[in-house]
């Protein structure tokens, strides 16, 4: 591979116009592609082989006039002080907004009056009015959203308070200025990292041309492959990081080239050869990561991770093929003018120790220490994720500056918190005797249920052979008391049907959510198996090891457990949570422990492979075990913090997402990262290899036959190029044997 990979960098750095080219026009391409599709009407959410999916099934099959899957607001009304809502005046002023609710756009299939549907609260209050539409939240246009928004406006001057909920109102989430801030950082550490302004900005050019096509792509196919908006996010913020990070050790490598004589060409060829290999198999577990993702069987989860991983891919063809073109055109411009100087005199700067040697050599002095305090700090911080309540954020978890907020808030003080999210009761009574008897049964049954405030009578299809009824719990939608609701409708739904032959079905966003969660559970184990089995293998044959692949796993797994203690003690407990705009703790995001594992995993390797592959590089050629951790360490350490800093940075970045969901995420792959590269990777991992020696690196002769040899190292490269004439501009590079 390094041989291939050496001569596909010649060759875009000799072509390096024909290159630049082509990746510029792919990015037109696909930016006309994005600016030319049809806006995306649709963004389905489907859990396959669950009980709240089959409901909502046969509600579209026996209900097909009901809009199942349309979009719900709730306008929410509370009288002035004193006053009351069914006081007359108030009273107008409701059905004034009812009237403008009908004729303000022709998506509304229906609007209840509160008056008639039993809408008002015991002590008159508060109020609020229902309103459906023939499609779902991503279809209506913005005259409905402006015409549900505008209701009420004349209610408020009377003095009564008026809120409005529900998805209707659901947009596209704001990221905020801190994604540039982000990138902003970013560049900054490239500058400190490098010395030169041409060095720094070239990762970040080549990372936002690969970013640039893999969004433009995603947008441009949305509408075909029903993508929400939350996959271009992802895909922006994990292209960002790894786009950035491949450039970097490629330009890294290839100054180091250049400081040691080589000329332009040849040091892009064994740039791409050596840190090209570990940018492919970094990228390759970042993509089974995202890939593996499809395991959970839940279609917005899998085409997230596909996306994402498209984007990676581009990142490492750009990193492989972009990078050395630009480094052609950059020239020798990329060392600074101190690092020219430096390059004259290589054996006075290789025998000054950085950083990195003398971090190393103290690992190596204090192994055990060093071990220790890791692993105990990362297992104090842990300790939080022992509580961990999973369920998926609603109008509750906004910022109390938005009207979805406030009108949740005055539904739950006015009828109870279980409003917020009623629980529907699908009862199929196609092979029942009696289907109204079977749904009288039903109705009294989930009366008499503890955490249960109000059953609504059973309302048929046509054809009788359906039966819809509205639970409120009184708990509120996300929290365990409303879960334990629905799993006790359902286990006496099991009576039920053995009784009288009718089958009872819970559904509704609550139910679904509360299935997602179930769902998410079941799947993480088979998951991180699939994953960590499938890097284990990739990373045996890049470091032909059985133990540095086993230290590498393991330390994922003791990184991504610390950053879930670290998101369960912000989000749900509340830790630090105004420091990083948490107005309303609850329960973590469903997807967030296996989406962590998925990400995290494949973002992890990529600084075990790019520090520990020049540690085995040094072993291989002679050096002792711990001589070739203090070499890595001196090539590498500089490089993988800068790399970790800029990944925070732009992970951190959508911190100031107003969506929860974006918010969340940020926050958890940015400690995430923290936590992996400046404790695992950068502790962890060489007071490990100091304790094994010479173990870390055998591998048992039967399995050495088996693996394949794909010289990630780039050591039959530097045969073959020190054997062929004039193959090596430079002269070769020779390490210290120990």
């Amino acid at each position: 591979m390094a041989t291939f990979l050496y001569k596909l960098g010649r060759l875009s750095f000799r072509r390096r116009r024909y290159v630049a080219l082509i990746w510029v026009a792919l990015l037109a391409l696909a930016g006309f592609g994005a600016a030319s599709a049809s806006t995306a009407t649709s963004s389905s959410f489907s859990i396959p082989g669950t009980e709240a999916q089959r409901a909502f099934d046969l509600l579209e099959q026996r209900f097909p006039g009901a809009s199942a899957d349309g979009a719900s607001a709730r306008v929410v009304f509370k009288a002035p002080g004193g006053e009351k809502m069914t006081d007359p005046a108030n009273k107008a002023e409701v059905d004034k907004v009812i009237g403008e609710l009908k004729s303000g756009s022709d998506q509304i299939a229906s609007v209840t009056d509160p008056y008639t549907a039993g809408a008002v609260s015991k002590n008159g209050s508060t109020a609020y009015v229902s309103v459906s539409y023939k499609v779902n939240s991503m279809e209506l246009t913005d005259a409905t959203r402006e015409a549900l928004q505008d209701a009420g406006h004349a209610a408020q001057k009377s003095g009564m308070t008026v809120e409005i909920g529900g998805d209707a109102l659901m947009v596209i989430p704001e990221t905020g200025a801190t994604e540039i801030i982000g990138i902003a950082i970013a560049a900054v550490v490239l500058v400190i990292t490098f010395g030169s302004l041409i060095a720094a900005g070239l990762p970040l050019l080549t990372a936002l041309i690969g970013v640039g096509i893999g969004v433009s792509t995603i947008t441009a196919l949305a509408n075909v492959l029903d993508l929400g908006s939350t996959t271009a996010t992802l895909a922006m913020m994990i292209g960002l990081a790894v786009g950035i990070d491949y450039a970097l050790f490629i330009v890294s490598r290839y100054r180091a080239e250049l400081a040691e004589g080589r000329e332009g060409e040849e040091a892009a060829g064994r740039a791409v050869g050596t840190a090209g290999s570990a940018v492919v198999f970094a990228g390759l577990t970042v993509v089974i990561a995202l890939v593996g993702l499809a395991v959970v069987n839940i279609p917005m989860l899998s085409k997230m991770g596909f996306a994402a991983a498209g984007t990676v891919a581009i990142a490492v063809l750009i990193a492989l093929t972009l990078v050395p073109a630009v480094l052609g055109f950059a020239g020798k411009r990329v060392l600074g003018r101190k690092a020219r100087k430096a390059a004259e005199v290589p054996a006075r700067a290789e025998d000054k120790p950085n950083m990195g040697t003398r971090w190393a050599r103290f690992v190596l002095r204090k192994p055990v220490w060093v071990l220790l305090v890791g692993v105990i700090g990362l297992g104090t911080v842990a300790v939080p994720a022992a509580s961990l309540e999973m369920g998926l954020p609603d109008d509750g978890s906004q910022p109390t500056s938005t009207t979805q907020r406030r009108a949740y808030d005055l539904l739950s003080e006015g009828f109870g918190p279980g409003f917020n999210g009623p629980l529907m009761v699908v009862v199929d009574t196609a092979e029942s005797s009696d289907g109204k008897a079977a749904a009288k049964q039903v109705t009294d049954e989930i009366s008499g249920m503890k955490g249960v405030v109000a059953v609504t009578p059973a309302q048929f299809n046509k054809a009788g052979d359906t039966a819809m009824i509205t639970v409120v719990p009184k708990g509120r939608p996300s929290s365990v008391d409303t879960e334990n609701v629905v799993h006790a409708i359902r286990d006496a739904g099991k009576d039920i049907k053995s009784d009288t032959g009718a089958e009872v079905l819970v559904t509704g966003s609550t139910a679904m959510n509360i299935d997602f969660s179930q769902k998410m559970n079941d799947a993480l184990l088979p998951y991180l198996v699939l994953v960590v089995g499938l890097a284990f293998l990739l990373l045996m044959v890049v470091f032909r090891s059985v133990l540095v692949p086993l230290k590498a796993a393991l330390g994922f797994l003791l990184s991504v457990v610390a950053a879930l203690g670290a998101v369960v003690a912000v989000f749900q407990w509340g830790w630090l949570g105004s420091l990083f705009g948490v107005e309303q703790t609850g329960p973590i995001m469903s997807m967030m422990p296996i989406f962590m594992v998925g990400v995290v995993f494949g973002l992890a390797m990529d600084y075990e492979v790019f520090l520990v592959t020049r540690m085995r590089e040094a072993y291989i050629h002679g050096e002792k075990p711990g001589q070739a951790i203090v070499t890595g360490f001196r090539h590498g350490a500089r490089v993988v913090t800068a790399a970790a800093v800029i990944m925070m940075a732009v992970f951190a970045g959508f911190i100031g997402s107003s969506e929860q969901m974006v918010k969340m995420i940020g926050f958890s792959l940015a400690i995430a990262v923290f936590f992996d590269a400046f404790v695992v990777r950068m502790a962890i991992v060489p007071a490990v290899l100091a304790l094994l020696g010479r173990r870390a690196w055998s591998l048992p002769r039967w399995l050495d036959r088996i693996l394949p040899n794909v010289d990630v190292e780039g050591e039959g490269l530097r045969e073959q190029l020190d054997e062929t004439p004039g193959g090596d501009a430079g002269g070769g590079r020779e390490l210290a044997r120990v």
